[in-house]
């Protein structure tokens, strides 16, 4: 069958991933922009759902390169993301049944999540912990817009 010519997508893939590293590379130097972590997380969410392979790995290359602006772990964010969706998604899902509580939780275990679990793993590793800065909460903010509006 052939599809619409109303409902083609015109921007492929790639020029997703390249308006992402450019925009991860302006947001690394510009610290008004978010690093759009949780939007990705949200994404990355609902392709695992959906079991949507090509959009794991393209998620999955969005984070490994998020991780290697900020200095991070290599594979953090996945692993991170992964452990998050399989067992404490569902018992926030099974627990709140407000939307807006469900998207608060999901960037909040996004951004506060991350650096208590990427302080957890630079304990283990014998690494110089994490810096927190008070531009997270800023992020917080646009993000949760950004994430309603998803």
């Amino acid at each position: 069958m052939q599809r619409s010519i109303t409902h083609q997508n015109p921007v492929t893939l790639f020029a997703y991933i390249g308006i992402f590293v450019l925009y991860s590379s302006l947001s690394s130097i510009h610290l008004y922009l978010p690093p759009m972590l949780a939007v990705l997380f949200v994404l990355f969410t609902r392709s695992l759902a959906r079991n949507d392979y090509a959009s794991i790995l393209i998620l999955s290359f969005c984070l490994v390169v998020f991780e290697a602006n900020h200095g991070y772990m290599l594979f953090s964010s996945i692993i991170y993301f992964y452990v998050v969706y399989k067992f404490i998604m569902p018992k926030i899902n099974q627990n709140f049944s407000c939307p807006w509580c469900i998207k608060l939780s999901n960037i909040l275990m996004a951004y506060v999540g991350y650096f208590l679990f990427l302080s957890l793993m630079s304990s283990i590793f014998l690494l110089s912990p994490p810096e927190f800065n008070y531009y997270i909460i800023y992020y917080i903010v646009i993000e949760f817009l950004l994430v309603s509006i998803l």
